[in-house]
């Protein structure tokens, strides 16, 4: 017996913003952004939608396509950067709605990495005993904290939620995972709260989000692509070997970049941006759900995801389906 993903769903918010309707509203076009950032359509929430309300939604979709309750859940971890309030947490939230009254319930904070963060934490909870069935959740909504007066960073951003249930089985399994942080790296993806004071630097007093786009490509394109090296190695395994790459989706051209990197093409790659924009950490299972509805993945693949984020954090791991 070992920790696996026994099922996975994703849920977006009914209203959907294309690059034609930026142009209405700032100096952009169609082209300059796809050739940018691949994004052709990203899901907005309702001013009376939040986080727990698509993680709620993504687990009730969980549900109804499964066939089955989720009445056995003992944990939920929710990813979040997005909370509804900075306490109670989403997932205590989550938890009410979904009439989990025995479940454990806490939410991480580590950006883009943080659904990966979740299924890491799932996975030792699980193989330790502590737990038999959790639900990790992806939500975010992120044009909440966007800035729509930066014609540059704006058009970036949608919203979204995706679940995953990790439980013990005999078919499917995770190989092991590896996490990091470049913490000098704060001040270049942030939203002020308490303290405009980054490792004792001042920066931008902002509620909303603020990113060095420049600065975060690199890191991005630079060290992941020498950690998903890492944790293959950690694995014995090749890239070769991978069915499918699954990286956070913040841009079509720092994946583009990874995947040459570490020798994988696009063919074997899934992403979200195209349709749901940069949606942090949902965006992985939102493309993880993506994949398996329309067939591409199936029982038996090596899928490795790896999630990179505001921190500057990182987070990857290799499982069989």
């Amino acid at each position: 017996m070992n920790a696996k993903i026994s099922a996975i769903s994703a849920y977006a918010p009914a209203k959907l913003v294309t690059n034609q309707d930026f142009e209405k509203t700032i100096e952009t076009n169609d082209e300059w952004i796809v050739s940018r950032t691949g994004i052709k359509e990203r899901h907005y929430a309702s001013e009376t939608e939040f986080t727990s309300d698509l993680c709620v939604a993504a687990a009730r979709l969980l549900e109804k396509e499964n066939s089955g309750s989720l009445a056995d859940i003992d944990f939920v971890i929710v990813a979040t950067i997005t909370p509804d309030q900075i306490f109670p947490s989403v997932a205590s939230q989550v938890t009410h709605q979904l009439g989990l009254k025995n479940a454990g319930a806490i939410d991480i904070s580590a950006a883009s990495a943080g659904w990966v963060y979740g299924l890491i934490m799932a996975q030792s909870f699980i193989d330790s005993g502590m737990c038999k069935k959790i639900l990790v959740f992806g939500g975010e909504t992120l044009t909440k904290i966007t800035d729509f007066t930066d014609r540059t960073s704006c058009i970036l951003f949608g919203d979204g939620a995706g679940v995953a249930i990790v439980e013990n089985g005999t078919n499917g399994k995770f190989y092991r995972g590896i996490t990091g942080t470049n913490g000098e790296g704060g001040k270049d993806l942030y939203m002020t709260h308490l303290s405009n004071i980054i490792n004792g630097e001042h920066v931008i007093d902002s509620r909303k989000l603020v990113q060095n786009g420049k600065a975060v490509f690199k890191w991005a394109v630079t060290t992941i692509s020498e950690k998903i090296k890492e944790l293959l190695v950690i694995n014995n395994l090749t890239i070769e070997e991978i069915d499918w790459f699954i990286p956070h989706s913040a841009n079509m051209r720092i994946i583009e970049a990874i995947g040459s990197n570490i020798g994988i093409g696009r063919e074997k790659t899934l992403e979200s941006i195209q349709l749901f924009g940069n949606t942090s950490s949902a965006s992985i299972p939102l493309a993880f759900y993506q994949g398996i509805r329309t067939g591409k993945v199936k029982m038996g693949d090596k899928i490795l995801l790896f999630g990179f984020g505001g921190g500057l954090s990182y987070a990857g791991t290799i499982l069989e389906m």
